[in-house]
C-alpha cells in the first residue's frame, strides 16, 4: 500500500534530467564550459532512463 504513493525511479530520473538541461540552458550564455559540463551530466542520466526503461 505505500508503494502505491512512491514515485517511480525513471520519474525522478526525468526530473533530473530536466533540471540539469534548465542549468545548462542558463549557463550557456555566461559560461559555456559549465553548460558543457551540465550537459553530459543530464546525458549520463538520460542513459539510465532508457537504460531502466527496456526492462
Amino acid at each position: 500500500m505505500i508503494k502505491f504513493f512512491k514515485k517511480s525511479n525513471i520519474f525522478n530520473l526525468q526530473r533530473q534530467y530536466d533540471k540539469l538541461m534548465h542549468e545548462a540552458y542558463i549557463l550557456a550564455k555566461s559560461n559555456p564550459e559549465e553548460s558543457l559540463k551540465k550537459q553530459n551530466e543530464a546525458f549520463e542520466v538520460q542513459r539510465k532512463i532508457l537504460t531502466k526503461g527496456r526492462y
